[in-house]
């Protein structure tokens, strides 16, 4: 791996990377200039067969070694992700777009995550329970509940990765993932570094190809026993009811819409840094970027001129160029998305107040947005943008804009700004989401639950609980041993 070139990718099974059978590729585009810079294995079926069999064969093999074995070759991953962090981070601009210091973050942050889940794969207990039979013995065990299929995105190419399979490699289980095709290579670095630190063959794989085929013949797997996916809800919806037909065990990570509650007494200063800086981050290609920002009409004008000046103060360029600090969007497709949802805003009355538009003829660039006055019936408060759009509306009272941060079925992330106790007790015990942060950014953690509610998903991958979906709890009772 060097600073200079971009690897090709191709498919890893039993710890060995292979061509896919017949030797088909797809071509990796660099969203900041719409070339191809590599390609990426194209897996067929007979390819996910391998890797199904290698999947059955590592979880026989990684089930039985002890908890703080596994945590050893974990660390030893997080190290060594660690010490390729800067040359992993240039592969990561190079095929998503990020600015080069947000993929270097991200990498590093990953490499915390396998280290806490190490730690905590060493805290999975059963548990001895009174027996009413004074000759019965009564245990609780917990046991790894198999392999597992994981579907990731393009917009947190390791991030999104090592949260699942760090929970399912804590717990004895083995992991086949089906990674983006648009950002192949940070992932296939990242699995590298479990190789290299001793990971036991077929124990990780990772496969790419078309989603539909793959998804459509892993989940139903009898080989599969644990599915998690992270991607919009209408995808994560399908996989879920596919999942349900087969009765295998679910995490859905989906879709979010995220309000921003700034209060009559907010530090407004401070409301949009932490807010503005969020909602710019990785282009607004975030499912917890802040989008919908509900701001107390007192202090709405102020708001809206400072969330201007910091978006009109963003550094729109090449994530491996200095200085930049808002990359292109990851594809086309986005561009085209972006446009679609100014379009609409304009058309039902919002205020343009800065940008709408993309950047140039070549590469995925689009200025950092942001409207005023925003009718509830635009498409920017009611389905999420997924780009660098923010939404800005006005209200009178707290209990208003909490009704409004409800109405939508979303309820992955929320954001919220005051100076009041009263307030923000309200505001966390109504607020109808997973996660909610208030005056500050967004700061998920390893040891925090990370996850959603309502059309957002259903279960967590982080804190404790994020062990639990990957573990089979098992009733024991002996008599006369």
């Amino acid at each position: 791996m060097t600073t200079s070139s971009y690897p090709d990718t191709r498919l890893l099974i039993a710890n060995e990377w292979v061509d896919a059978t017949g030797g088909k590729s797809i071509p990796v585009l660099n969203p900041a200039t719409g070339q191809a810079i590599g390609t990426v294995a194209h897996a067929s079926i007979a390819d996910l067969d391998r890797a199904l069999a290698a999947a059955q064969q590592g979880f026989e093999t990684w089930r039985a070694v002890p908890a703080a074995e596994r945590a050893a070759i974990m660390r030893r991953a997080a190290s060594l992700l660690r010490e390729r962090a800067v040359d992993i981070a240039r592969q990561m601009t190079q095929e998503q777009g990020k600015p080069l210091g947000e993929a270097k973050v991200e990498i590093l942050a990953g490499a915390d995550i396998i280290d806490w889940f190490a730690a905590e794969g060493m805290r999975v207990y059963g548990r001895i329970v009174p027996s009413r039979n004074p000759a019965a013995q009564q245990l609780v065990l917990k046991e790894p509940v198999g392999p597992v299929a994981a579907f990731t995105p393009w917009n947190f190419p390791i991030n999104q990765i090592v949260r699942k399979l760090s929970a399912a490699l804590a717990t004895g289980c083995s992991f086949l993932c089906k990674a983006p095709e648009e950002t192949p290579a940070s992932p296939a670095a990242l699995m590298q570094c479990f190789v290299d630190a001793g990971l036991p063959a077929g124990v990780l794989g990772l496969v790419f190809g078309d989603p539909a085929e793959i998804s459509g013949y892993l989940i139903p797997h009898p080989v599969i026993r644990k599915v998690t996916f992270t991607g919009s809800t209408p995808v994560g919806k399908q996989l879920a009811a596919l999942a349900g037909a087969h009765m295998k065990r679910v995490t859905m990570e989906l879709g979010g819409h995220a309000p921003v509650i700034v209060a009559e007494d907010a530090d407004v200063a401070l409301a949009v840094k932490a807010a503005g800086g969020a909602k710019f981050r990785n282009a607004g290609q975030v499912c917890i970027s802040p989008t919908r920002f509900l701001v107390h009409n007192a202090v709405k004008a102020e708001f809206t001129r400072a969330l201007v000046a910091h978006a009109e103060g963003l550094t729109l360029g090449d994530g491996l160029q200095a200085g930049t600090n808002l990359g292109p969007l990851a594809n086309a497709r986005r561009l085209t998305a972006m446009a679609k949802v100014v379009e609409d805003a304009q058309a039902r009355g919002a205020t343009l107040a800065t940008g709408g538009s993309r950047v140039g003829n070549a590469g995925n660039f689009f200025a950092p947005t942001v409207f005023a006055d925003v009718p509830l019936d635009a498409s920017i408060f009611n389905d999420e943008p997924f780009g660098p759009i923010a939404g800005i509306r006005g209200f009178d009272s707290l209990e208003e804009a909490i009704l409004e941060a409800n109405r939508l079925p979303y309820g992955l992330a929320g954001y919220a700004y005051t100076r009041s106790i009263r307030n923000a007790q309200l505001l966390m015990n109504r607020m109808e989401v997973g996660m909610l942060w208030i005056n500050q950014s967004a700061t998920p953690s390893a040891e925090m639950p990370f996850g959603g509610i309502k059309d957002s998903g259903y279960g967590t991958e982080g804190g404790p609980e994020a062990l639990e979906s990957y573990l089979n709890t098992k009733a024991v009772s002996m008599v006369g041993v």
